[in-house]
């Protein structure tokens, strides 16, 4: 069974992209998880379904994950830094460079200044990178990113509408922080219990985070189609930036070959789910003055998270063909 489900989990990007696909083609499959109609304990379906994933992070977290931080120093540091930097200024000149509108600019800015995705875990994995390396920058830059984000987002999208900065922070609080350490929680004081959950979770948070973003487009495809060619470029754009200056700066930095792929993936590859939730929440809506404009910010999350996944996947083919120069005997 664990195999089964770890088979299923390890064709993400299919999902992804068949999910997509569906929605493009027959919306009405999945609107109900973007329309509103569903408020589970009074909160947004997305965000209920983000705080989902983010415990399933937790519960796959142990304290010698936080330790292991202190074991890699240098990587972690380097890829963090990497995270909050590289990507959300790339975000802030494609927004500027191709002229997107305060909608999709803000959602492009706001995926930009999210941490890494999950899913750069097993991208990781297939392209013989540093799979420690790349679990430990994922629960660190998500763990970092409860503020940046926030601050980041304010300072950039800030150019097009005013961000409240407090609200974001409150928003990463309850969809991340409470989830991933009540995961951690369970996993230290209920290994049985979280033993068994892990088997699953895992499918669980990938079926989740193609929901979301299917949601996301069968919600707003009349919006995509005004916009598809710019925005498609933005979104490009900005991921194509976070793998290639990831790799590149990481080797300037002189670290090994398979850090330098981790980096790359990780600083390439964003948490779409969390800035799709974030950007879907009514209090983020509530800053536009249009509507319309409102309606738009969701969508660079969702078509980022098709882009970073088919970029990822395809360097973890290229990569996977010879072994890192570090590695060899």
């Amino acid at each position: 069974m664990t195999r089964l489900f770890d088979r299923i989990t390890g064709l993400f990007a299919l999902w992804t992209v068949l999910g997509v696909g569906l929605a493009w083609f027959s919306p009405d499959v999945f609107l109900w998880l973007a329309d509103g109609r569903f408020k589970p304990f009074g909160q947004p379906l997305i965000s209920v379904m983000l705080g989902v994933i983010m415990l399933g992070m937790g519960i796959t977290l142990s304290f010698d994950d936080f330790r292991r931080v202190l074991a890699l120093p240098r990587q972690v540091m380097a890829g963090v830094v990497l995270q909050f930097t590289v990507m959300p200024l790339a975000g802030f000149t494609s927004a500027w460079l191709f002229g997107l509108e305060p909608g999709l600019a803000v959602g492009l800015i706001l995926v930009s200044c999210c941490p890494g995705g999950t899913a750069s875990n097993v991208i990781s994995y297939l392209a013989r990178a540093n799979v420690a390396l790349s679990v430990t920058m994922t629960m660190a830059s998500t763990l970092i990113a409860i503020a940046m984000t926030p601050v980041l987002t304010g300072w950039l999208a800030g150019v097009f509408i005013e961000i409240d900065r407090w609200n974001l922070f409150r928003e990463m609080l309850a969809v991340v922080l409470v989830p991933v350490i009540a995961g951690v929680l369970m996993n230290r004081y209920l290994p049985k219990f979280t033993q068994k959950v892990t088997v699953v979770s895992p499918f669980v948070s990938v079926l989740f985070v193609v929901l979301i973003v299917s949601g996301i487009i069968a919600r707003s495809k009349p919006l995509i189609e005004l916009h598809a060619g710019v925005l498609l470029l933005a979104v490009f754009s900005l991921h194509a930036c976070g793998f290639g200056l990831g790799y590149m700066l990481s080797r300037l930095l002189r670290l090994k070959e398979s850090s330098a792929r981790t980096i790359s993936v990780e600083v390439g590859m964003q948490n779409s789910g969390l800035g799709a939730s974030l950007a879907s929440s009514p209090a983020f809506a509530r800053q536009f003055s249009s509507p319309m404009q409102a309606a738009l910010a969701p969508v660079p999350a969702a078509i980022s998270a098709v882009m970073h996944v088919l970029i990822g996947s395809l360097l973890a083919s290229i990569w996977s063909r010879s072994v890192p120069r570090d590695e060899q005997a």
